[in-house]
């Protein structure tokens, strides 16, 4: 059975920053990584096997999954709650492995906490930049995330004469979750959410959703050779590494390790993290965020 932690009582909203993000970060702390379920454990696979060195925290809001629904409030009630607890176990950086937390929360969670915090939703922009020809990308996510605009906005300021086209697709979340990934219902789940974007021209689509990657070989059958797919966990690994080395707080020595923790049903999420981080995860410890 899974350890039951509280994490320190939620801080009212004041407005100060909480006591311990002044602390000046080291390289030997760890980085924490969050995201509302399982799906960002494709982005901590990203991030260790490109930096095995160091250590990482990762936290799975499993007891409100799916954020995609959720109002822009809610959500960044949530984000405050999360990242309070990774402050308060001395974390060097945070990655904010959530498309839509990244697109509704990131800029308050930047203001409110000195340490550096990395969302996956600029690196993902800049990758499909870096990918298409045509200047024509298409962005999936979940619906909180489609609904926000941020990757239109993050394209656009980058490359203002670029042509987007999007669309929400909530039900893969629950098909990667459930593995059913190549199956007939999966098959035909992507062909009803992606048959306009095949028809835009678009030559890149961004998977602007960590469950998405799970799905990627069928999104790819149907979307063609033609279509270059946008996993943002790869870019976003990348983006962590240069910040770290920037700011001389990359761990030198050592093997690197991660820790699990979820706010609801622990067994689950190691029986279907493998799927996502591509390895075993044996244990998780289950946490309360707020009384």
């Amino acid at each position: 059975m899974a350890k039951l932690e509280r994490a320190p009582a939620r801080r009212k909203k004041t407005g100060a920053k909480p006591a311990a993000t002044t602390r000046r970060p080291r390289a030997d702390q760890a980085i924490g990584v969050f995201d509302s379920g399982v799906g960002g454990l494709t982005v901590l696979q990203a991030l260790s096997r490109r930096m095995p060195r160091e250590n990482l925290i990762y936290l799975g809001d499993t007891a409100r999954v799916p954020y995609g629904p959720k109002s822009g409030e809610t959500i960044t009630g949530y984000a405050i709650e999360t990242a309070d607890f990774f402050v308060e176990r001395g974390v060097k950086l945070m990655v904010v492995a959530c498309n839509t937390t990244t697109a509704l929360a990131l800029d308050l969670l930047r203001r409110r906490y000195s340490i550096p915090v990395i969302g996956v939703v600029e690196p993902g922009a800049r990758a499909a930049l870096k990918a298409t020809r045509n200047r024509r990308v298409g962005v999936i996510g979940t619906e909180a995330t489609v609904g926000s605009g941020a990757y239109a906005q993050h394209l656009r300021a980058l490359e203002p004469d670029v042509e987007i086209f999007t669309r929400a697709c909530p039900l893969f979340v629950p098909l990667a979750e459930e593995g059913w990934t190549a199956n007939d219902v999966a098959r035909r789940t992507v062909s009803t959410y992606l048959a306009s974007l095949k028809k835009s021209g678009i030559d890149t689509l961004i998977l602007g959703c960590t469950h998405y990657p799970l799905l990627a070989k069928a999104i790819g059958d149907y979307m063609g050779p033609n279509v270059r797919l946008v996993d943002s966990a790869e870019e976003t690994a990348r983006e962590v590494k240069r910040v770290l080395s920037a700011k001389t707080l990359a761990r030198k020595a050592g093997k690197g390790s991660a820790s699990f923790f979820v706010t609801d049903l622990a067994d689950r999420f190691t029986r279907i993290g493998e799927r996502f981080y591509g390895s075993s995860v044996s244990s998780a410890v289950r946490v309360v965020l707020r009384d």
